[in-house]
């Protein structure tokens, strides 16, 4: 067992000695020590995208640290499971900086894990590719994702490409950026776990952060990856603000049957960073997991699962 073990299941025992409302009081405890100054970034942050609850402690809203309290009460065994599955020391510090960040309000265990090497999704040590891949991108967004894989790996390391995109003037620039690419293929469609129509949703944040919604404004065509993509696929990346999980179990075949390296970002909830390795480990356990994240140590955002 090295330091990092030792934190971690030291703050698993702390967490797994309270009960959820004591948990809550410890973060907030927590929260009130830190600078005014970051206390209304993460506010603004947080209130701005909405994925992880909002807080005012003006209004008395707590809802983020009410979410973060119960998420860590319910589901920290859920966690230490993923640690144990965690394939390199890099990706258990990780961990162990994000749950620390949702505890304490602890930013030096985040700045020293936060990646710099790396673009996003594609660690080189873990993530190989031969010119025989078939990439699949959910949330295709302006082509940098693959403009990004294209500069890593070269223009000749891949057979076919899917791009999926669900905004108009995301996807207009999306076939500007990738025209002169050939065997690319773009498609203006959401992907989750059934066929059917859905809504485009627009963030107030970003164009990058619309999703699909049940109701709302422009309607869009819905699919999975298992009725849309007929051959075998090696490489699937999924940034769809909250949609992974769906994508997932829409792509269930192309996973147990292809095994392809899945690249998925788990951080527009407060569940998909436990529930998404353990949805893969369910369908195929084979797989092993690593973790990455790109965002301000302030608040963990950009959190690759890289499951290969």
């Amino acid at each position: 067992m090295n330091g990092i073990d030792r934190d971690f299941y030291g703050l698993c025992e702390e967490i797994q000695s309270l009960s959820e409302l004591e948990t809550y009081y410890r973060i907030r405890k927590c929260f009130d020590r830190v600078p005014r100054e970051t206390q209304k970034s993460c506010m603004d942050f947080f209130n701005q995208f909405g994925y992880w609850g909002r807080l005012e402690p003006e209004k008395g809203v707590y809802e983020q640290i009410e979410c973060k309290a119960k998420a860590l009460h319910e589901h920290i065994g859920d966690f230490a499971w993923l640690y144990g599955r965690l394939q390199d020391y890099r990706s258990k510090k990780t961990l162990y900086a994000i749950l620390n960040n949702w505890y304490r309000y602890d930013f030096a265990s985040t700045a020293q894990t936060r990646e710099y090497l790396f673009d996003d999704y594609f660690d080189l040590d873990i993530v190989r590719c031969t010119p025989q891949e078939v990439l699949v991108d959910l949330g295709a967004y302006t082509g940098d994702t693959v403009l990004s894989y294209l500069k890593n790996y070269g223009e000749d390391c891949y057979r076919k490409i899917y791009c999926y995109e669900i905004t108009p003037k995301s996807f207009e620039t999306l076939q500007r950026n990738l025209a002169k690419y050939e065997r690319v293929e773009l498609r203006r469609k959401g992907v989750s776990d059934a066929q059917g129509t859905m809504f485009l949703r627009h963030s107030t944040a970003d164009a990058s952060a619309n999703a699909l919604d049940e109701s709302g404004g422009e309607a869009v065509e819905v699919t999975t990856l298992d009725a849309d993509i007929c051959e075998a696929v090696t490489l699937i990346k999924a940034d769809i603000e909250g949609g992974e999980q769906k994508a997932v179990l829409g792509a269930r075949n192309h996973i147990v049957s292809d095994h392809p390296k899945l690249l998925l970002s788990v951080y527009h909830n407060n569940e998909d960073l436990w529930k998404i390795p353990r949805m893969i480990d369910a369908l195929c356990s084979e797989y092993a997991f690593h973790l990455r994240y790109r965002s301000s140590p302030i608040y963990p955002t950009e959190i690759t699962l890289i499951a290969v």
